[in-house]
């Protein structure tokens, strides 16, 4: 996101008056596509939980989906992810990714997910088809669907909208007047409002998230050393993502000093994106490190993180999950 709009959406208070009527008119297109699309909708044999955002931008939802596939497995269920592979061009579809697809083909966020958690992945274009993919495989009793709450073809049984913390929902318009591919009210659907971090306090329901840092991570060969030893030191700090200042503000936050490089959301690196002339480490975001591993070299380290909720919070998101396995043996899944 150009820091023109990210003045534009989330430092004004109103929205520009010559952009609303053609907000006017996206709210319209996008309502008619919705209606359209929900009639399509067909029935599957599994449960659907839908991970997805009302916003443009990073808002954290890759993190969250990691988390949740962690939990359902601990809870007892085979969860499977589909994704649209945003960013990845696959030469056929549905594609399962694996630990050494290329994310040119794949999407960042699609491989990161299948990296961390070692699940079943799949990315198409059409959600359906990569969930029939999975549901004919065996593998799973439930499928998540990443950045899937626009993607009204699919029939889901539960949703979660996740939310930027520190930037709200922004002026609260829609495209391009805003930030919002959907209006506020479209909160008031969902199960679960999550928000990432502190901020956003109108929902008082929501669950809540922190982003913890885990231990950096070489790219090259096995090596981890802690955030905290780097207290300090001078990196480049690469982040291809949608809201870089986060991941920044986290490594300030850690007491290291700076030299920043954003670039834009899914952005395809190349060896010369991290080139700098010097000799200094180069830590980015783990996302982009999934985008860099066949190319870089021992200066760059990458920075996981890992989505922590409180014990009430995860209770919350327990007893629905289990909710929907008990619907699922009386029932097939229904849309919604």
């Amino acid at each position: 996101m150009s820091e023109f709009l990210q003045r534009l959406w989330y430092e004004r208070a109103q929205a520009p008056l010559g952009l609303r009527p053609l907000a006017a008119l996206y709210g319209f297109i996008a309502n008619r596509r919705r209606e359209r699309l929900v009639a399509q909708q067909k029935t599957l044999p599994l449960p659907v939980i839908v991970v997805g955002n009302i916003s443009v931008g990073g808002t954290g939802k890759t993190p969250f989906s990691i988390w949740l596939v962690e939990r359902l497995r601990e809870w007892g269920f085979s969860p499977g992810v589909i994704s649209r592979g945003y960013g990845g061009k696959a030469p056929h579809y549905p594609l399962r990714v694996r630990a050494d697809s290329d994310p040119a083909h794949c999407g960042d966020e699609p491989l990161l997910i299948a990296l961390r958690t070692g699940a079943p992945v799949v990315v198409a274009p059409d959600r359906l088809a990569a969930a029939r993919l999975l549901i004919d495989s065996g593998e799973v009793d439930v499928l998540i669907a990443d950045d899937g709450l626009q993607h009204y073809r699919l029939p889901r049984q539960l949703e979660f909208c996740v939310i930027d913390g520190a930037r709200g929902l922004g002026n609260r318009a829609l495209i391009p007047a805003g930030p919002l591919r959907e209006p506020p009210a479209r909160l008031d659907e969902v199960d679960f409002v999550v928000v990432n971090g502190a901020g956003f306090d109108e929902r008082p329901d929501a669950l809540r998230f922190q982003l913890q840092a885990l231990q950096t991570r070489s790219l090259v060969g096995a090596a981890e050393r802690p955030l905290a030893s780097w207290h300090g030191e001078t990196v480049h700090a690469v982040a291809g993502i949608g809201h870089p200042q986060r991941f920044f503000a986290s490594l300030r936050a850690a007491g290291l000093q700076l030299i920043e490089h954003a670039f834009a959301d899914h952005h395809r690196f190349f060896a010369q994106d991290l080139r700098f002339g010097d000799a200094l480490p180069v830590l980015m975001t783990e996302k982009d490190a999934v985008k860099c591993r066949a190319f870089a070299d021992e200066r760059a380290w990458a920075l996981p993180v890992s989505a922590q909720l409180s014990a009430a919070d995860e209770v919350r998101v327990r007893v629905s999950c289990m909710a929907l396995r008990s619907a699922a043996q009386a029932a097939p899944c229904q849309t919604r």
